[in-house]
């Protein structure tokens, strides 16, 4: 039987107690029904395995806390002698000596038991606010006002006086008044389902009853016919009831702290206080004060009951007061929690949007400009990477505090994301002011920030949104972050100004996004191949393809790879991209290379990678899987790396580049001169050809600079043992100069503009046409990505 609040061990029961219980009132029922030596033996048994049963309650259920039942223990034994006198002075005549010796056991038995028990509500109480104790001394009080007017004046006053040991014994009623409340608050406190709370107030009523009828015998208020065998029964029994709530393993955690103490006066005890209150006014009537003594001492203990009422209540009420006030404090701190960055201790987006809302919703000019920065940590993502997250934190609460100190005091700072920070501002003219403050967070985080590491430079990204009264907070929100990102793209440490045009930008990347995930699925994207071709021979001939991917929308057409290349790279699209570019170009090359005679060269096939891809082992993996399911040898296949992708995050880039070198997969630096173009990058890299990017060759017969470029990239290259492509050649000159200066390969619209594999290629007749390139460029497309 579990108690609310008192969880019973798994591997223990009360079965022990409720055994005991249940052979302690068979011999109860033994003892009325025996003789004298019966009874003298039961009685001794009895007592004794009462004392033993709490002696082996304590030590096998081990409270945390028992002096308490120690306590109990000691009244058992006090109790226990005092029967025992009165079974042995039983041949006395019942005053004198023979009542007075036993119950100068009996009294400390009592004050004993109440110590105990009052020692379980203090224990079980988790606040010292908690009523239990007033209402106990209350009912306390009440007691003795009522014992004193139905059992200790009409002793004092009867006609012959009664003796002292008389009087005495009137008053044990009062020690079980003052237990029996205390068990009862305890219930109170428990929920009222602990079983040994139960069997605790078994045994204060039946000590109570007990007391009350020899009380009232003694004092000649009301005769009952009652022997000396029923009321040891009585106590027996409640010897029986204490015994089994020791046992009970329930008993364990009696004298926990309990949190659900009642502090509000309910119905029930305002009813008991209201009973209290008029209990003098009712003694009053029934027994009527007959000496000044006795009116003296009557208004004595009605003045105290009265001073406990008052103070009872005024706690009750400061008590409801102080639970209204921490309720309060309570609700103030979660909305804090709510509202407020448990870090920084800034507002969060939940506040900040609620704070937008309120100020766009003001009445006429009162409303405003409202506007928004959005100030986002470049890089900080190094910060956590290199120092660990505890310096992340830190560095973030010193961003707070830096704000704080730029800001006005009307403005609101928030923090609404890992490090992205937001400044919103509300006056008649805030633009000007948002401008201002944007270049001066700039500025100011030029400053280093001290921190535990030392001092740590981080620049902002701030994007800058406005908006006229009533807005959605939340559309003025992603703006500035639109803003931001701008910022970003401008290079980083920048401010950004939002404006329709970026807005129309980020949809139209948004709509790209969105339909690019489908693409490939839905048969959208396609292949085309542009001709590679030798230089350094007597005649230029075919040497393979570039295959760059394509999209044809069905709605919005043809969609230039500038547009959904970055894209598909940013969302991560562009590695199942790449892999169905890879396998549609080798299995194109495969059927080119059998619709060729076998006397002819043979080709190869060039195909982009996009940073993502050399992470991991993935590529090397997917790249021998496709050559041998088209059965093409290694050399057949060439894999283009941007010199900038191939250096940012060189450790997995190198790893991925050796591994694909190892297969014998011919490697290629494309665009360079666009990137790191140096001497010792391209030595690091495992590349066999170089592929010079279009910007220089397209202007190196007007520019001399880019002449030089060029020449010196061809020079580089060959020290390195490296051939050479020249990309974008697109006039018959441009060639002659390339193949002067000893580039290797060269592609460009001179040769032939990027086609459906399926499309006629002249290149790949053999033996070549006479002549073997055209004489004219072909024009050129719109979309001229090299991807």
């Amino acid at each position: 039987m579990a108690a609310d609040g008192l969880a019973l061990p798994a591997s223990r029961s009360g079965r022990a107690a409720y055994g005991f219980l249940i052979a302690g009132v068979a011999g109860a029922a033994a003892y009325l029904a025996g003789g004298a030596g019966l009874r003298s033996v039961l009685f001794g048994l009895m007592s004794l395995a009462t004392i033993l049963a709490l002696i082996v309650g304590v030590r096998r259920n081990r409270p945390r806390y028992a002096a308490p039942w120690w306590y109990v223990l000691a009244a058992v034994v006090a109790f226990t002698g005092g029967a025992v006198l009165r079974l042995l002075l039983r041949t006395e005549s019942g005053t004198g000596l023979a009542v007075a010796i036993p119950d100068a056991l009996v009294v400390p038995g009592y004050v004993l038991l109440v110590v105990g028990i009052a020692a379980m509500l203090r224990r079980r109480r988790a606040s010292r606010a908690d009523p239990a104790r007033m209402d106990a001394f209350l009912v306390a009080v009440c007691a003795v006002f009522a014992a004193w007017c139905f059992l200790i004046v009409p002793m004092l006053t009867a006609e012959p006086p009664k003796q002292l040991v008389q009087v005495v014994a009137t008053c044990f009623p009062i020690f079980d008044t003052i237990v029996l409340a205390v068990v009862v608050q305890l219930l109170f406190i428990a929920g009222g389902r602990a079983p040994v709370l139960w069997l605790l107030g078994g045994a204060a009523v039946a000590t109570f009853l007990g007391d009350l009828a020899y009380a009232l015998n003694q004092a000649g208020t009301l005769t009952l016919a009652v022997t000396d065998e029923q009321f040891e029964a009585i106590f027996l029994l409640a010897f029986i009831f204490l015994g089994a709530a020791a046992l009970h393993p329930s008993m364990r955690e009696l004298t926990e702290p309990h949190a659900n103490h009642v502090n509000r006066l309910g119905l029930g005890r305002t009813l008991g206080i209201l009973l209290v209150a008029v209990a003098p006014t009712i003694a009053a009537t029934i027994v009527p004060p007959t000496r000044w003594w006795d009116l003296a001492v009557r208004l004595l203990i009605t003045i105290v009951l009265g001073a406990i009422i008052v103070v009872r209540i005024v706690r009750a009420h400061n008590a409801q007061a102080r639970a209204q006030q921490a309720a309060r404090k309570a609700e103030r701190a979660e909305r804090h929690r709510a509202t407020h960055d448990a870090l920084t201790d800034l507002p969060n987006r939940e506040l900040l949007t609620e704070t937008l809302a309120h100020w766009g919703d003001r009445p006429g000019a009162a409303a405003g400009e409202i506007s928004l920065l959005f100030i986002d940590l470049d890089r900080f993502k190094d910060v956590n990477d290199k120092w660990g997250h505890p310096v992340g934190d830190e560095l973030l609460e010193s961003v707070g505090c830096r704000l704080r100190s730029l800001a006005r005091d009307d403005d609101l700072i928030c923090r609404i994301g890992g490090d992205e920070f937001v400044v919103a501002m509300a006056s008649p003219a805030p633009g000007a002011l948002a401008d201002e403050l944007a270049e001066r967070v700039v500025g100011a985080f030029a400053r280093p920030f001290p921190l535990s590491v030392g001092e740590v430079i981080i620049t902002p990204s701030v994007g800058i949104s406005r908006a006229a009264g009533a807005t959605d907070p939340v559309e003025l929100i992603r703006d500035a972050d639109t803003a931001m990102y701008q910022a970003k793209e401008a290079g980083r440490n920048n401010v950004a100004l939002f404006d329709r045009e970026i807005r129309e930008r980020v949809r139209h990347r948004i709509d790209i996004d969105q339909a690019l995930r489908g693409a490939l699925d839905r048969g959208e994207l396609s292949v085309h191949y542009q001709p590679i071709i030798e230089l350094q021979g007597a005649e230029p001939l075919l040497s393979g393809f570039e295959a760059l991917v394509r999209w044809n929308h069905p709605e919005h057409g043809a969609i230039s790879p500038v547009d959904f290349i970055p894209i598909a790279e940013d969302t991560g699209l562009i590695a199942p991209i790449g892999e169905w570019v890879l396998d549609t170009a080798v299995a194109q090359l495969a059927a080119w290379q059998r619709e060729r005679p076998a006397s002819a060269p043979e080709l190869h096939v060039s195909v982009n990678v996009a940073v993502r891809q050399l992470r991991g082992d993935r590529l090397p993996t997917t790249v021998r899987r496709v050559l041998d399911s088209h059965r093409m040898p290694p050399e057949a296949l060439w894999l283009e790396i941007t010199e900038s992708g191939a250096m940012a995050d060189h450790a997995n880039s190198m790893h991925t580049l050796t591994a694909l070198s190892d297969l014998g997969i011919t490697l290629c630096i494309d665009d360079f001169g666009t990137g790191h173009s140096s001497l010792s990058y391209l030595r690091l890299i495992p590349a066999d050809i170089v592929k010079i990017d279009k910007s220089f060759v397209m202007g190196m017969t007007d520019q001399p600079s880019n002449e030089a470029i060029v020449r010196a990239t061809i020079a580089m290259a060959k020290a390195l043992g490296r051939r050479v492509v020249a990309e974008g050649v697109e006039t018959a000159e441009q060639r002659d100069l390339l193949r002067a200066l000893g580039a290797d390969l060269a592609q460009g619209y001179l040769f032939g503009q990027p086609r459906p594999g399926d499309a006629e290629v002249g290149w790949l007749h053999w033996p070549p046409p006479d002549p073997p390139h055209p004489k004219a460029p072909e024009p050129r497309p719109p979309a001229t990505d090299s991807r």
